[in-house]
């Protein structure tokens, strides 16, 4: 299994991996799965700034993804991103989703990012284990911000450093300038 950047030719195949997440689990907060041209427009927004790693098997399956995002829209958080990770559930456990976290936040960190964020709906223990493996740190929990499958849903917020914070802080770098 290796790590290569995503691209908008992966979007049919990020699309199906996510489905089930967003029609089967609590995971996703979304109600209907984006289709492959969403998935490629979600991929393309990242604009050179914001990278997507696929996991590959050595048969060139792709098997799960990992991106960031901004984390706000709003310039004081431009030194922020959101982080997810999905895998196709037949690789749960099997080291994928560490591996294309450990290529995200490098990336995160080469790109001079200051703070990633991690948002998992709870209760998802496995989610907070990988988290918190790679360092993230628990900063919160939004009560009852979701509701999904007949519930309330709880989303615990977990937090890591990517740079140390400097005064002023130094603008991310966009991917083609590393």
């Amino acid at each position: 299994m290796r790590v290569r950047a995503a691209t908008p030719e992966d979007a049919a195949t990020i699309a199906s991996i996510y489905a089930p997440y967003v029609t089967g689990s609590s995971v996703s907060f979304e109600v209907t799965p984006p289709d492959e041209e969403e998935m490629r427009q979600r991929i393309e927004a990242g604009g050179g700034l914001y990278p997507w790693y696929a996991a590959v098997t050595d048969e060139e399956r792709l098997i799960g993804y990992a991106y960031a995002t901004p984390f706000r829209p709003r310039p004081a958080y431009r030194y922020a991103v959101e982080t997810s990770v999905y895998l196709d559930p037949a690789y749960h456990g099997r080291g994928a989703g560490r591996l294309l976290y450990q290529a995200l936040i490098r990336t995160l960190e080469k790109q001079r990012f200051a703070q990633a964020i991690a948002a998992i709906t709870l209760p998802n223990d496995a989610s907070v284990r990988l988290h918190e493996a790679l360092g993230f740190v628990s900063a919160g929990v939004y009560r009852q911000v979701g509701y999904k499958g007949g519930r309330w849903l709880d989303v615990g917020l977990w937090q890591r450093a990517l740079a140390p914070a400097t005064n002023p802080p130094t603008e991310p770098i966009r991917l083609a300038d590393l």
